[in-house]
Parts: C-alpha cells; structure tokens; sequence
C-alpha cells in the first residue's frame, strides 16, 4: 500500500536550471572560442508547435522505435496533438524549457569563463532533437559563428541511447552531410555528481519540511523517471542502472530518511515499457494534484525543478571546467555499445567522437 504521504522527486533534469546573469567583461566584445552545445529534448514553444514536436519525436527509431514507423508515427503524432496541447495550455501555452536553457547557458558561460580562462570566452548553443533550436541547425550556426572547439554537453545526467544517444547520432550524420574542421568533445553522462545529488537532496528536504509535523514519518519518497520500451532496456541500455545510481546516492545523502520507490512514466502504445508504471504508483506526477484526490493521499508534493539552485549551478559549471581541463574527449564509458546494439550509426558516432584530436592538452 502507498503511504498517506508522498514526495515525489523527478530524476530526470532537462536543463531547467536557473542563476543570475553577469557579462565577463574582458571577454564581453570578444569572438566566442569554445562552445559548449547543450543537447537536450525540446519542447513546443506555443501551441501550434505541438503537432510538429511529436512528429518529430515519434520519428526518431532511436528514441521510440515503431513498426513501419514512417506511416504509424504521422498517425500517432496527429491523434495526440490536441490532448498534449490542452496539457500545455494548463502550463502557460507551451514548454518553457528553451528559456530555462538559455539563462541557465549564459550563467555557466559566465562561470566558465572565470574557471577556465584559457578556452575563454565560452559561448552555449542549444541543440534539441524535436523543437527549435534544432540540432542540425545548431551546428550550423556553430560553423557561421567560426567556432572550432566545441563540447556536446548532454543535458541527461543518465546516458540512454534514446536520449543522449539519439543526439550524438544527429551530430554525426549531419557532420558526415558537411564536414568542417570542428574539434569535438561530449560529456556524455553525469549521474551521480556530486553537485546534482546534493541538489536533488537539497529539494527534497525543503518539500519534507512543507509536511505537516506529525505526518513527517509517513512519507514514501517516488523517485519518477522516464521509461523506456523493454526492446531498449533489453539490448542493455545503460539508462536504467544509471538511473538507479543517482537515486541510489541522493538516498544516501538524505541518510535513508525514509522510504523510497523508483517508478518510470511516460509509456507511450501498446508495446511494453520498462515499470514499474507511475501510473500505479500515483498516477501521472504532472497533475498530482488532482490525482491524489482520487487515489485517497492525503498529502502530495512534488519537489522543485533544480531552476535556480546555487548548488546545481556551480555542479554544472564544474563538470564542464573538469571536462574541459582533463584533455578527456568522453567519459570512459562512452565507447561501450549496447550489447545487442541494432543501429549501425552508434558505432560511427561514438567511433567519430573518441578519434577526435585531444585539444585540451
């Protein structure tokens, strides 16, 4: 049985990060020299951005692989349109994601600079699979800017090939399309930083505190994160023990306080998805409010996004700074494939980014 009380923390940060914006002044009027391609989902802006997001989204074999997926994705895409538009109505009219990235992009610039003034100045670019700015346009705007050092800095903590692989597939192929003189690096996963575990506790903490005194005890913490088809997880995506990882030492850093349940949301069709399902847990975290109401909880909240947690920033920064002053073109990890990898083009694209010349050394 759930408890009468519960949190629910998300696990999956989709760069939503906010801190206070300050020019460097040296390098304010000054040609960018590293750039730093933040690569993440997207989302629609407005409304009628809603049906082209999904088509998108729904065309993309390595983030939801479909069968005779050229006709059923249109279908899927144009039956879901006015359901996820009357969801983003409730939310202002569209997705804020693209101006939470661009103001958390010019605060970790800002802290780059200062951390690393030999790549200085540092310019970031957002490249979103689904939404605008694309990432085929990104990279575009890269090349015009004259920018030859760029990092793929995944804005997924945990590393799925539906996800950060999908992004570092599109990079490749548009590259191979029109080649350049870009050196590249990627940061290709972070779950367990120390910064982003910090963060997370932090938010849990201060919703645990909005409980009523005499039903602290009571709390079931629900760590929520996006599921994925079974077709993936079995080819061994690393994103599920990934996953686990991080919620694993946000645990540790709250002491075990109380107890906690890693759910998985987000199924979409017929086929079967990694659980168990938020759905039987709590429902839908987005609208947990009526939700609980009709599960019979008490009590429900779900923690703050990491928008302007001072703790998150400086982790973000430092990733970077690290990644950048340890000449490191991946984490080590980066070069395994899925075990029973079907796409051909990972191994291009993981090949592509790990023969890259070392530019930091």
């Amino acid at each position: 049985m759930l408890a009468r009380q519960t949190i629910i923390q998300r696990v999956i940060v989709n760069s939503r990060w906010l801190t206070t914006t300050r020019s460097f002044a040296n390098h304010s009027h000054t040609k960018p020299k590293t750039a730093i391609m933040m690569l993440n989902l997207g989302g629609p802006e407005k409304i009628e951005d809603v049906h082209d997001f999904l088509l998108r989204l729904f065309m993309d074999k390595d983030l939801i692989p479909l069968p005779a997926q050229s006709q059923l994705a249109p279908w899927i895409a144009k039956r879901r349109t006015p359901k996820i538009q009357q969801q983003y109505k409730k939310i202002g009219g569209g997705s804020p994601i693209r101006m939470w990235t661009t103001k958390q992009g010019e605060a970790m610039c800002t802290l780059l600079d200062e951390l690393c003034p030999e790549s200085a100045p540092h310019k970031h670019y957002i490249g979103f699979r689904y939404a605008h700015p694309l990432t085929e346009d990104t990279i575009s705007q890269i090349i015009d800017d004259g920018i030859s050092r760029v990092v793929a800095f995944t804005q997924y903590p945990q590393y799925s090939c539906s996800t950060t692989g999908s992004s570092i597939n599109a990079i490749y192929r548009y590259i191979q399309k029109n080649p350049n003189g870009i050196r590249w690096s990627v940061i290709d996963r972070w779950p367990t930083h120390t910064g982003l575990i910090k963060a997370f506790a932090a938010n849990i903490r201060k919703e645990i505190a909005k409980f009523p005194e005499n039903a602290r005890d009571d709390i079931v913490i629900l760590f929520s994160a996006h599921s994925l088809p079974m077709s993936v997880v079995n080819r061994g995506d690393p994103y599920p023990l990934e996953v686990s990882s991080t919620v694993e030492r946000v645990m540790e850093e709250l002491n075990y306080s109380h107890p906690y349940r890693l759910v998985w949301q987000s199924k979409v069709g017929p086929l079967p998805w990694l659980g168990p399902h938020t759905d039987d847990s709590i429902k839908d975290v987005e609208y947990i409010d009526e939700l609980a109401t009709e599960c019979g909880i008490k009590n429900i909240r779900r923690a703050e996004s990491l928008n302007d947690s001072p703790i998150f920033i400086s982790a973000l920064a430092d990733i970077v700074a690290k990644h950048l002053k340890s000449g490191q073109l991946s984490t080590r990890q980066f070069g395994l494939r899925c075990p029973m990898c079907v796409n051909p083009v990972c191994a291009s694209a993981k090949q592509f980014f790990m023969n890259q010349n070392c530019p930091d050394r």
